[in-house]
């Protein structure tokens, strides 16, 4: 079928979603949402970039912007500032620019990667249509726990987004219910799985490292490694990792802990400095999926703790990879992670747990055993790339054939 893709083109979630349509043979076209001035995958049909966040025009405001690459403390609240109250004054202006590119594609399908703010204006373009085209979007993991309810106008476009949506797929079950309480019907097609189309076997799974294998990421021969896959945003427990490590150390004075997609960040330096911290972490950027495999195979656990989630790509990815996931105790993460048995689960602000459960990890060889085997079994279940192929090939098409898609 002719897909139209309303996504970030720069989301490494969204490019692998994409790429996995077009090896399923489909037409896939995209519009980014950010500004982008080169096709972000090979075998697009076409591509336009449509950004959807308004531009900062004043210097100050220019200021902050260049604050947010930099991910302070203070731009990252300004980022969220902008997508919660500036952006939704938006939408019905970049929905007509939206939907004169659907005029000209044709698509069979729209699906929006995310709901705020891409399936916000996908579903705006959508109801100017007397014979729309259907419509699917995808929710990411704080789209409804974080996003929907910061403000007023971020209300009332979820609900509306969501009364009208043809297809809806989330990456776990906890949305679907609250998917409901916005508005979704239940009837319409759904589809539960990870948010970057699946884990690729080939790529995530276990392998021992080489012996020197710390070295080749600046550590010292025989340190014991602990990564940090999730980056810096407003729903990440940064103070919390940061302020664990201290007490890490105290109990595994070899400890090192590789932070990927935090190089250049004035709030992980200053973190990193305070608590003089600097020999045991190294700040990474961000790292292609080859190289995400190499540090989970390498590392003894993998340390994801937020204040939301849907259920993290890099979670399952570590898991593939036989890493021991500690991470946030949440709703939809209890959906993988039995705390105890193949994996930690900690209150997200507190640091003193965070640092217990690291140490009973490190300690534990029979539970990191334990807990990869289960969680090769799960992943290869649930979230193998191979498996939600099939999936998301009859998602697409229910998405064709429901009633919804064919009222105007």
């Amino acid at each position: 079928m002719r897909i139209l893709f309303l996504a970030d083109g720069r989301s490494p979630i969204a490019r692998s979603w994409i790429d996995g349509r077009i090896e399923d043979g489909h037409e896939v076209h995209l519009v980014s949402s950010r500004a982008q001035s080169e096709p972000p995958v090979e075998g697009l049909a076409s591509f336009h970039s449509l950004p959807l966040i308004p531009r900062p025009r004043r210097a100050r405001e220019q200021a902050v912007a260049t604050a947010v690459t930099q991910r302070s403390a203070s731009s990252l609240a300004a980022s969220a500032i902008i997508l919660h109250w500036v952006a939704p004054l938006w939408i019905g202006r970049q929905a007509r620019r939206f939907e004169s590119i659907v005029h000209e594609i044709r698509p069979d399908l729209v699906h929006a990667l995310r709901l705020p703010v891409e399936g916000m204006v996908a579903l705006a373009a959508r109801g100017s249509r007397a014979a729309p085209v259907p419509t699917a979007v995808s929710i990411w993991g704080n789209d409804f726990t974080l996003h929907a309810p910061a403000s007023p106008m971020m209300a009332a476009w979820t609900r509306r987004a969501l009364r009208g949506v043809d297809a809806l797929h989330v990456d776990c079950e906890r949305d679907l219910r609250l998917a409901a309480r916005w508005g979704f019907t239940p009837t319409r097609p759904r589809l539960v799985a990870p948010g970057n189309g699946g884990i690729r076997a080939d790529v995530f799974h276990p392998a021992p490292p080489p012996p020197d294998w710390p070295l080749g990421w600046g550590l010292p021969a025989g340190a014991t490694v602990f990564v940090n896959p999730r980056g810096l945003r407003g729903y990440t427990r940064s103070d919390t990792f940061f302020k664990s490590i201290p007490r890490i150390l105290r109990e595994i004075p070899h400890a090192h802990f590789l932070c990927v997609g935090m190089a250049g960040s004035t709030l992980a330096s200053n973190w990193v400095r305070r608590l003089g911290i600097e020999g045991h972490v190294r700040l990474l950027p961000s790292l292609t999926p080859g190289e995400m495999a190499e540090l989970f195979q390498g590392a003894q656990a993998s340390l994801s703790v937020t204040t939301h989630d849907g259920t993290p790509n890099t979670l399952l990815e570590a898991m593939a990879c036989g890493c021991f996931p500690i991470a946030g105790d949440l709703a939809s993460l209890r959906e993988w992670i039995r705390d105890g048995e193949n994996g930690l689960l900690v209150p997200p602000g507190d640091d003193g747990a965070l640092a217990k459960a690291v140490v009973k990890a490190s300690r534990s060889s029979e539970l990191r055993e334990h807990a990869a085997q289960v969680n090769a079994r799960l992943v290869a279940e649930r979230g193998d790339a191979q498996a939600v192929r099939h999936r998301i090939r009859r998602f697409y098409e229910d998405a064709l054939r429901s009633p919804s898609a064919h009222r105007g």
